[in-house]
């Protein structure tokens, strides 16, 4: 082949190509994004509204109901599934896979701003936002401190942090769970309200009326000018106090003549303890193309200098940290990749026995791997622990186009030919077989990228990582690797000592392979039905191996979700949810324990809901799996009386949090008949071997 030939004549040239290579790889890997797994979630957008005061069926036939009649028509919707629950109404709408997320996102704006004249006047303005695997936080930080109360605590995560970490590179959102604004509270006596002959109308009103700053214009001299303020925002529960609320005859009826007045928190209704000790939880949101690895580490610089200008006695700790097992995944799969190269190449050097021979191959394994991070780039796709396992197993095929050059020279120059005319002698003779080994290669992995359903789209990254690693390595074994044996490889003498065992002890296996095999040409007919029998068996093994899309991963984290009955208050669920927090703290395991009651992230959280995330101890030092640890807890969590409670493992794609591995949907007109129907299947879940959690949610679909 020409391409063989010039670069034998030019090795200069075909190192530059290879150094080219090189060093797109390089770039495009300092810019790749670290990820578990690839991106392979629907596009799904959400609406939420918040109506305030409402009670959940308001909220499903005054804001869920007109929403979904606007959105069930938009072009490529999969699903919408709707949740109207107290205060808020939540609406999911996936797309089909191969729907854009941007002009999907698009297409719900503008049928939601069409909808929302329907809207009532007091429900607050729908959120629309593109969701994603990248969508929940990467970080928890717990901010806590002795002394201090929630207010405190909220105030220093709004003014003193959450900025600081929202403008870090990567970051997408900061997220403030269990926070309490300060707030004005008026807690009006009803008996001396009515013997006023006022509602609380009226107090709304004058709170509106008089509670406000006017825009009072300017004074203007020759000179001079000033700008007027009439300062009427109260501050203190004293100013609140003073307001006038109405007029009886020549008396002033103040505020404080009907109600108390006292500064509190605007919503009371979220509890958030890490490590048992009240706290304010802050979540970091990484940007859907950032690096997992890069925003988590500069999160934990930046809370380094964060926590130097703190007041004294306030801690900010990070409570749940789930690039903890994305790092370590990597890392395991680079090392399995380092283990891969040394094995392969001793393995080379065991059957060619000859340094130089073996250096020709080394060379193609980083060019091939590395040049392969390029071609992830232009792609966009990212890092993670299937394209390096696609690396891995690259790596014993990239070197086969090396090998085959490397022993056909040798060939030529054992047989006394000079090393520059062997190496084109010996290109000549397997340029098409090289080439046509690549292309089969390719031919294999490539498909994948076509696939268009979700375990396609799993592994496309998979598919193209090893298609490009072996289709560069084609290309350096007709460039590199001849001009290297034109210049490394010589004319080796009689082996001696070691090599000579060595080349007689692949002999005696060459000899032994040639025993066995004849028997097995002799009697084709014997051979071929053991080979009918081998495959039957392993067909009837097919059906009894258990099947799952993907194997569940000790991630060193657990998560546990907790339902108290409906109608419970905030004090009740917290009441069970401190005693499930202490079975999970006599855990041994657990390293960090972060809880939550009505986390409501965005939305009014639900009293009657809680969670507890907990960071495990690192693999090595613990002698249980999360998943033992998962069943342990289950158990003994079912002691609780008054609430639920659902350990989970952390899903590796971007489901929800809590999200089931199998879920059931029962669809009718009537709320009452569908409890009964979904308590009789209930009943016949419980009998199934093997199903440990059980959990209902009313939902409001349409498929």
């Amino acid at each position: 082949m020409k391409l063989s030939e010039v670069s034998v004549e030019r090795p200069v040239m075909a190192s530059v190509f290879s150094l080219l290579i090189v060093l797109v790889g390089a770039t495009g890997l300092a810019f790749l994004p670290n990820r578990e797994l690839p991106d392979v979630d629907p596009p799904v957008v959400s609406v939420t509204t918040v109506l305030p005061g409402a009670a959940p069926e308001v909220v499903e036939t005054s804001v869920t109901q007109p929403l979904e009649d606007e959105l069930i028509g938009i072009e490529g919707v999969r699903h919408i599934t709707s949740t109207s629950r107290e205060q808020a109404s939540q609406i999911s709408v996936e797309f089909e896979l191969g729907r854009d997320l941007e002009g999907a996102s698009n297409d719900v704006r503008d049928r939601v701003g069409r909808a929302q004249r329907l809207l009532p006047e007091e429900a607050e303005a729908p959120v629309v936002a593109k969701r994603d695997a990248d969508a929940r936080p990467i970080l928890w930080l717990a901010l806590s401190a002795h002394g201090y109360d929630a207010i405190r605590l909220s105030t220093l995560a709004d003014t003193r942090i959450k900025d600081r970490l929202a403008k870090l590179p990567g970051v997408a959102n900061v997220i403030l769970a269990g926070e309490r604004r300060m707030a004005m509270r008026v807690w009006i006596d009803n008996r001396r309200l009515t013997s006023y002959q006022l509602t609380i109308d009226d107090v709304a009103a004058a709170l509106a009326r008089e509670n406000v700053d006017i825009p009072s214009g300017r004074i203007e001299s020759q000179d001079r000018e000033f700008t007027v303020r009439t300062l009427g925002e109260l501050s203190t529960a004293e100013g609140f106090s003073n307001l006038i609320v109405a007029e009886i005859g020549d008396t002033p009826v103040r505020l404080g003549d009907i109600a108390r007045v006292e500064v509190g928190a605007e919503d009371e209704r979220k509890l958030v303890r890490f490590d048992g000790e009240p706290a304010v939880g802050i979540g970091v949101v990484k940007q859907s193309k950032a690096n997992t690895l890069d925003v988590a580490a500069a999160v934990k610089a930046e809370i380094v200098r964060i926590q130097q200008e703190l007041p004294a006695g306030v801690r900010l700790d990070t409570a749940f940290d789930s690039s903890v097992f994305v790092q370590r995944s990597i890392e395991d799969v680079r090392n399995t990749i380092v283990i891969a190269v040394v094995l392969v190449l001793a393995v080379i050097f065991l059957f060619l026995r000859r340094f130089r021979a073996t250096l020709v191959p080394a060379v193609s394994i980083p060019v091939s791997v590395i040049g392969t991070f390029g071609v992830l780039y232009f792609l966009g796709f990212s890092v993670n622990t299937l394209t390096l396992m696609g690396l891995t197993l690259a790596i014993g095929l990239v070197v086969d186009d090396a090998i085959v050059v490397v022993e056909n020279v040798t060939r030529w120059v054992e047989a006394g030919t000079p090393p520059h005319e062997a190496a084109q002698r010996g290109m000549r003779e397997i340029s098409f077989a090289v080439v046509t080994a690549t292309i089969s290669v390719v031919a294999v992995f490539l498909p994948l990228a076509f696939l268009t359903d979700t375990t396609g789209r799993l592994f496309r990254e998979f598919g193209v990582t090893v298609a490009s690693a072996v289709a560069i390595s084609g290309f350096v074994a007709l460039t590199l690797s001849p001009a290297l044996c034109a210049r490394v490889l010589h004319h080796s003498g009689p082996e001696h000592g070691v090599k000579a065992w060595l080349e007689t002890a692949f002999q005696s296996l060459i000899d032994g392979y040639q025993r066995l095999l004849e028997p097995a040409v002799r009697r084709g007919g014997v051979t071929l039905a053991i080979a009918a029998l081998w495959f039957a068996a392993g067909l009837l093994l097919l059906f009894q191996v258990p099947r799952e899309f993907l194997p569940s991963a000790d991630r060193g984290d657990l998560l546990v979700f907790t339902r108290a009955p409906e109608g419970a208050t905030l004090a009740y669920t917290d009441r069970y949810q401190r005693q499930a927090e202490k079975i999970i703290r006599d855990t041994p395991e657990v390293r960090k324990l972060f809880s939550v009651v009505a986390l409501g992230i965005g939305t009014p959280g639900l009293v009657n809901e809680g969670a507890f995330f907990m960071m495990l101890a690192p693999w090595e030092q613990r002698t249980r799996s999360a998943q033992d640890v998962g069943e342990d807890l289950r158990k003994r969590l079912h002691r609780v009386p008054g609430i639920q409670a659902f350990p989970v493992l952390p899903s590796p794609l971007g489901r929800s949090l809590g999200s089931s591995q199998v879920a059931l949907v029962v669809q009718g007109a009537e709320v009452k008949q569908l409890d009964r129907t979904t308590q009789r299947i209930l009943e016949r879940a419980r009998e199934i071997p093997g199903l440990t959690n059980l959990r209902t949610d009313l939902l409001l679909n349409k498929p």
